[in-house]
């Protein structure tokens, strides 16, 4: 389908307006928008995800690409709602306690929610008992951030949080940034560890399936 096609390659090349353009284009045409959202946004964001592992495109780049998917996905979301698509998962997202970057975390919002996810965006500097509320609202996932070696000791103080409130069996819980490792994961006591946005959704993805696998 030509509008599928064009909107896919709208947000590979970070065409906003392109891309809101063929999501319209595809609805009036009668394309479903489950298939404008899984053949043109997701394929879009899953072949942005393959360039920068390549090498072949960096940060300013995806974030260019995420910009102009989410922008589509405001043209295709009451539509996927009348057709009663299925969520991938609820997310709550934030850059923890003391941290005000923002710009990896803001990537990684997008990229899962152009994979089909409820993100709800916390924003900077989330204190404990903000992620603690968000699971109690709802969330599936705690997916947290840190940009420095100072406030990256906050994610296990969130993860005693959780646990504090007998909510950790009910919820997944994935870390990144720039300081954090697979090891600096485990010692916290993470589900998953994301070394960039581009693997951030392949992570959130297997850790909400296996909490749900285990009735979280």
């Amino acid at each position: 389908m030509e509008a599928v096609d064009e909107l896919r390659e709208a947000v590979i090349e970070g065409q906003k307006s392109a891309a809101v353009a063929q999501a319209g284009r595809g609805l009036a045409e009668g394309v479903p928008a489950e298939t404008l959202f899984d053949d043109g946004l997701m394929a879009a964001m899953r072949r942005v995800g393959q360039l920068f592992e390549l090498g072949e495109i960096y940060v300013p780049e995806m974030l260019v690409s995420a910009h102009a998917m989410t922008a589509a996905l405001e043209v295709l979301r009451p539509h996927m709602i009348e057709q009663g698509a299925r969520s991938s998962g609820r997310v709550a997202i934030g850059t923890v306690m003391g941290d005000l970057h923002d710009i990896g975390k803001n990537l990684v919002a997008m990229m899962l929610e152009g994979s089909g996810f409820e993100v709800d965006d916390l924003g900077i500097d989330v204190y404990p008992e903000r992620f603690v509320q968000a699971i109690r609202d709802g969330a599936e996932i705690v997916a947290m951030s840190a940009l420095l070696t100072t406030t990256m000791p906050h994610m296990r103080d969130v993860i005693d949080a959780i646990d504090a409130a007998g909510l950790r069996e009910r919820v997944g819980i994935v870390i990144g940034g720039a300081p954090l490792t697979q090891e600096v994961a485990d010692a916290f006591g993470a589900d998953g560890y994301a070394k960039d946005a581009s693997s951030a959704v392949r992570v959130v993805e297997a850790v909400v399936g296996r909490v749900r696998a285990l009735g979280g």
